[in-house]
């Protein structure tokens, strides 16, 4: 350990520090459709949810291989690279906090290493192919999967439980919904938890304080796993928002059906080191999920504004860490202007989101910004529709003044 300079210390409180800000911009992941159809109170939700993030941190080290050993050259990293790749993650993660927007902290991590490295090194010491393979694959398969998933999932649900006691069935599904929340928590430990391990290797391995190809060591682990459990504590209740409520509205039959289809592919892509989107997949999830109720609609207004920042993550995160890079070049003078605009960026958007304070005692309270009234294909259906009996003669009726009404026109004598 004699190695471990100053820089690299920076780093690793930096990459813990966006451990911390994944946890709880990625809360809504696990615990949004449990909050919001009510099958438990929100602080009990996120508390359950920061414990099983922790549990789920050691039980796997794939994604965390994957980051530190196979999607740049770990030979031409140095600690500074990895602390402007940091930078550029924990910017775009605050930003998408600060809209409730469900954004994925992964490629924002990815799009900031790739981003710093090609400033640095060169696109060369980018390797493409596993960036393609275990990044921009899994990222458009995985909401596909999940979404098809949960919307094939949620038809089944409500075809075997078309003839059960409906108060029963809403209580057995929200113990269902209770446990499926437990697993996503659990999936999320096992994959998001382990970015922050793999980043923090990779600087180790920069630093000359781990060998190349090491696997991370057992206080690495540890303190990812509790960084990640305390920001989910935190809650991210602006994402919560729109993930339970701008999204679509969801039954407790659907958010079973929506966290054990995101839980599925989160849980086999963690098993297999592709370093997938969990906010991918359970958005899809939940959009399946809403599709999949006879009735149910997917507010596409929230929808595309969230595709929008899909889209940008990677590419936003890249910039700013590039640029990053490049002021730490200049040395040590470089560094400390990039940190200090770092804390001061941060401070600033936490000062915004005081204007409207979102959190655990008003997080059901209304419809996220960005539910959008019923759309052209509803509204044609509603209109060809034939209304109920009784509905046409009280709608002549009320177009009939009553006899005593002085608004009513002079009647003729006969």
């Amino acid at each position: 350990m004699e190695s471990f300079s100053l820089i690299l210390a920076i780093v690793v409180v930096t990459a813990l520090a966006f451990d911390f800000t994944n946890g709880f911009h990625d809360t809504a992941n696990a615990m949004a459709t449990t909050i919001s159809t009510g099958a438990l109170r929100p602080k009990v939700a996120v508390a359950m949810s920061a414990v099983l993030n922790l549990v789920g941190a050691f039980l796997s080290v794939e994604v965390a291989n994957t980051i530190s050993k196979g999607l740049v050259d770990e030979a031409g990293i140095r600690p500074e690279v990895i602390f402007a790749a940091l930078v550029g993650a924990i910017l775009w993660n605050l930003l998408t906090w600060l809209v409730g927007l469900p954004s994925s902290s992964s490629h924002a991590l990815m799009g900031g290493l790739i981003g710093a490295t090609v400033a640095s090194a060169g696109f060369g010491a980018v390797h493409g192919d596993v960036l393609v393979t275990k990044v921009l694959i899994p990222a458009i398969a995985a909401p596909l999967v999940a979404g098809l998933a949960a919307m094939l999932a949620t038809r089944l649900t409500y075809r075997m439980g078309r003839n059960a006691d409906g108060k029963a069935s809403e209580k057995g599904y929200r113990a269902g919904q209770i446990a499926s929340a437990g697993l996503v928590s659990l999936a999320h430990g096992t994959n998001d938890a382990q970015k922050t391990m793999g980043i923090i290797t990779l600087a180790l391995v920069a630093g000359g304080t781990l060998a190349p190809d090491s696997d991370p060591p057992m206080w690495v682990i540890l303190s990812a796993g509790i960084a990640i459990a305390l920001g989910t504590y935190l809650g991210g209740w602006r994402i919560i928002r729109t993930m339970g409520k701008g999204l679509t509205d969801l039954q407790p039959q659907q958010g079973f059906a929506a966290q054990t289809s995101a839980a599925t592919v989160i849980l086999a892509s963690s098993h297999l080191g592709f370093s997938l989107s969990t906010t991918h997949s359970v958005s899809g999830s939940v959009m399946g999920a809403g599709l999949g109720r006879k009735g149910g609609v997917v507010r596409w207004s929230t929808a595309t504004r969230m595709f929008v920042a899909w889209g940008l993550t990677l590419p936003a995160a890249a910039l700013v860490a590039a640029l990053a890079e490049w002021v730490c070049g200049f040395g040590d003078w470089g560094t400390a202007v990039v940190a200090v605009f770092l804390v001061a960026s941060s401070a600033a958007i936490w000062k915004i989101s005081r204007r409207e304070v979102i959190d655990h005692t008003n997080v059901n309270d209304h419809e996220a910004p960005g539910a959008e009234p019923s759309g052209v294909v509803t509204q044609a259906m509603a209109a060809v529709t034939p209304p109920p009996a009784g509905t046409v003669s009280e709608e002549l009726a009320a177009t009939i003044p009553a006899p005593n009404d002085p608004a009513s026109p002079a009647r003729t004598s006969v």
